[in-house]
């Protein structure tokens, strides 16, 4: 009978007689191995697993089997005689070699393997590879990567043993460090997919020259159909076009330095992360990374070439390529709060890391007190009474005080494993439990699978280094978006301003939801907001309102439309777009009253004679900006403004000879104008929650929640004075409150002495003296409070409309003077 290829990956253990050279010493139960090890100190005591004895130049597994047969381990691979007199209930298969039957072991596995397995080799930056390409991947596909550096002569076959059926890709690294030692490797990874990193001097005592080791790095792809490696070492490029049968292979070498190349990657330095425009199938592709380091852009444009190369979305790879991390904060000490460390390694979740977390775990000598935070292991292939029964083994060796579990199958622990165990359904049930029961002076292990959103437990728990959040409520938005829209006739387009950085609350993500929620278009400043949303996989139009000839190849190269206003402005677009084949769209501004940007009406000759002569550019939009929509005392001037904009828009089109969409209302004009929606209405500050009309109070929901920390309480004397210039002075003895705010924040310098104020469990403390860069005092005179309180800057109360009018200002000016160093915070429930 032909076994059933998924049942095919578990190995019998009297099954190793067809797949080693040995011969089986004793068999005592035929298990089916679940698992294998090397090092006696992470082996889990199950008798299905098996130990397999290397000798080694400092140790000899042999001489620790009888501890394991003691722990429970049944099943052994020797290469040596032993006594097997004294494990009556164990079994034995006996070879030449241990390490040869390893790699033999797991060459099964690989040649039983039907997914795509990608292999990667080089000098530096594998793991790192590794590591971006599976989370990049795993967004579309089932992914396995092996466990960190397992890239040895033994490390690879332990991480092709956890190969499954589910699995549609495999990641493995491979390093050597002499000559001879890609060939095995070679024989058991053998890749469909190559990835060479570089070449550099790291082992270079163990090959004659630097030439022969790129040749023997090389050897790994002697099967592989696709290869991607960076033109710009010579040794490598030599190396695998000297490998047998190159015709059958497709070469992707990329450089950075040769433009000449069919794959000619460009980089641009942005304030922050970097732009890279890779070529690929014809195309340009823009991606934004958040990182500048050579060596970083090295190892993502290997990563974004296999992608393109696999056809992943592209919106998915940019969306993806926001959260990518350096890979030392996969696992990594933090301090906590209330005197805790954290080890982090919440970047993802598979079974052979959790062992390595573990060991990683143990070493941590901070306090004697260790909680483990676990989610569901996902996709392990094991029926969850197996897989939890495993774990339980393994973590009672840790001696740990508390296991916290998280998801609905790891509840199946609490069966197996005697130590106290605390599980919630969710993340956020966790959360809620720990508000009430902090975690005090303990060394805490945070791992879970993505889904399960750990960062969050990580945020909760972390020691903050800046305690200001702005906090942005995504389905606030949606309300305050499908408010507006309820207002509008059948058929009427609505595009969204999110310049400005999305008046203050960070441009993409606000941008990437608006997409999500079906708006028609996008508009932003200038071509560099533009350029970011694009970066992030944003795919609506997008409209430029102040283009700058500078900037018009970023408007090509990121499909941005410009607003033109002016002659000026026309002549030099149209004199770049002149070879331009295509119909590239603009959006023209008509001035009907603003007297900002616009052409007016006695320019019309003109546009219409500038129109005629560019039959390149295609009209999407005719707009105009009303002065007055806030006020009711204005309504006169804006229906003045309307039927301007009407006559001058009406006699552009019967030019044109088609209808271009048109808009002139903005936020508070959808308020007061229906009549003048046209096609398409403008939504700005509305969307934020914030009504400059005052028409639909109670209606429109607050967006955005700005909140920081009280840094220090003070008891102030009668007399003194607080703060700079001593503009503070205490009448009475006082309290005040430090927080962690200033006017480099974004709290304007204007809210000092009394003007502004904030909130502090649930009442209102003025400023007293003045706003510094980085802090502000408060009077806390009368409010129960202490280092470590939030404190609610804006929010339902204060308003940012309340806080506007303290100070003389709109609260638009609120929204955007605050400042990127604020970390912004996105949630939806």
């Amino acid at each position: 009978m032909i076994p059933h290829p998924y049942l095919s990956l578990k190995i019998e253990f009297s099954s190793l007689t067809n797949i080693l050279n040995g011969e089986v010493y004793q068999l005592r139960n035929d298990y089916h191995i679940e698992n294998i090890f090397i090092d006696s100190r992470n082996t889990i005591a199950n008798s299905k697993n098996l130990f397999i004895a290397i000798k080694g130049e400092r140790h000899n597994g042999h001489n620790f089997i009888e501890e394991l047969y003691f722990k429970g381990i049944r099943n052994f691979l020797i290469d040596q005689d032993i006594s097997i007199k004294n494990y009556p209930e164990a079994n034995f298969f006996k070879v030449t070699d241990s390490i040869v039957a390893l790699q033999a072991l797991a060459g099964y596995k690989r040649k039983i393997f039907k997914g795509n397995l990608i292999g990667i080799t080089g000098s530096n930056g594998k793991t790192i590879v590794k590591e971006w390409l599976g989370k990049l991947i795993e967004q579309v596909y089932s992914v396995y990567r092996s466990p960190r550096s397992y890239n040895s002569q033994v490390g690879v076959p332990l991480s092709l043993w956890h190969l499954n059926h589910y699995q549609d890709y495999a990641i493995i690294e491979a390093g050597i460090s002499q000559m001879g030692e890609m060939g095995k490797l070679e024989a058991i990874i053998k890749p469909k997919i190559g990835i060479y990193t570089n070449l550099g001097t790291a082992h270079d005592e163990g090959f004659p020259s630097l030439e022969e080791k790129a040749n023997q790095k090389a050897k790994l792809f002697k099967n592989s159909s696709t290869i991607i490696f960076c033109k710009d070492f010579p040794e490598i490029s030599n190396a695998l076009h000297n490998l047998p049968e190159i015709e059958e292979k497709e070469f992707i070498g990329w450089s950075f330095e040769d433009n000449t190349s069919n794959y000619f990657v460009e980089t641009e330095e942005r304030e922050i992360g970097t732009a890279i425009r890779i070529p690929y199938d014809e195309q340009f592709h823009i991606f934004h990374v958040p990182f500048k380091d050579y060596a970083s852009l090295e190892n993502i444009t290997h990563c974004l070439l296999l992608l393109l190369h696999e056809g992943l979305p592209i919106k998915i790879i940019q969306n993806t390529l926001n959260d990518i991390r350096p890979l030392n904060m996969r696992l990594e000490t933090k301090k906590g709060k209330n005197n805790t460390y954290l080890v982090d390694d919440s970047y993802n979740n598979d079974l052979v890391g959790l062992d390595t977390a573990l060991q990683f775990f143990s070493q941590q000598k901070q306090f004697p007190k260790r909680v483990l935070i676990l989610s569901d292991l996902l996709e392990t292939g094991l029926s969850s009474e197996v897989l939890y029964q495993q774990l339980a083994e393994r973590i009672a060796l840790e001696n740990l005080n508390l296991v916290v579990g998280v998801g609905k199958e790891i509840k199946m622990l609490e069966k197996f494993y005697d130590g106290e165990v605390l599980v919630f359904s969710d993340t956020s049930s966790f959360l809620k439990y720990e508000k009430e029961n902090a975690f005090r002076e303990a060394l805490i292990l945070i791992k879970g699978a993505r889904k399960f959103n750990f960062e969050s437990i990580v945020q909760r728990l972390e020691q903050k280094i800046h305690g200001t959040v702005l906090e942005i409520d995504l389905n606030k938005i949606t309300h305050n978006l499908n408010f507006y829209r309820s207002r509008l006739k059948p058929n009427v387009k609505t595009m969204v301003m999110v310049k400005a950085f999305a008046y203050g609350s960070s441009s993409h993500e606000i941008a990437n939801w608006l997409e999500f929620q079906n708006v028609d278009y996008l508009a932003v400043a200038y071509a560099d907001e533009g350029v970011v949303l694009r970066q992030h996989g944003i795919q609506l139009p997008i409209m430029v309102m102040n283009p700058d000839p500078r900037s018009f190849e970023l408007l090509h190269q990121y499909n941005l439309e410009p607003e033109l206003y002016s002659q000026s402005i026309f002549k030099d677009y149209a004199s770049y777009t002149r070879n331009y084949n295509n119909r590239l769209k603009i959006h023209l501004k008509l001035d009907t009253g603003m007297h900002r940007l616009g052409f007016e009406n006695h320019e019309l000759d003109h546009l219409k004679a500038l129109l005629k002569e560019t039959p390149q550019l295609k009209v999407a939009s005719i707009f105009s900006h009303l002065a007055g929509s806030d006020e009711a005392i204005h309504n006169g001037f804006s229906a003045q403004q309307a039927l301007s904009f009407k006559k001058s828009a009406d006699e552009i089109i019967d030019f044109l000879g088609y209808k271009p969409l048109l808009h002139l209302l903005n936020s508070p004009g959808i308020s007061r104008f229906p009549d003048y929606q046209f096609g398409m209405v403008r939504l700005g500050i509305g969307l934020y929650g914030v009504d400059p009309t005052g028409l639909h109070s109670g209606q429109l929901q607050s967006v955005s929640l700005l909140k920081t920390v009280v840094s220090q309480v003070k008891h102030i004397t009668k007399g003194s004075t607080i703060g700079y210039a001593r503009k503070g002075r205490a009448i009475e003895d006082m309290k005040t409150a430090t927080i962690s705010i200033g006017y480099a924040d974004g709290f304007n310098r204007k809210f000092s002495q009394g003007v502004g104020q904030v909130m502090i469990n649930g009442k209102l403390a003025p400023v007293i003296g003045n706003v510094c860069m980085d802090m502000t005092m408060v009077d806390v005179t009368n409010i129960d409070c202490m280092a470590g309180d939030e404190v609610i800057v804006f929010g339902e109360k204060p308003n940012i409309s309340e806080m506007a009018k303290a100070i003389d200002t709109i609260p638009y000016e609120i929204l955007t003077n605050i400042s990127e160093r604020v970390k912004r915070v996105f949630y939806t429930e």
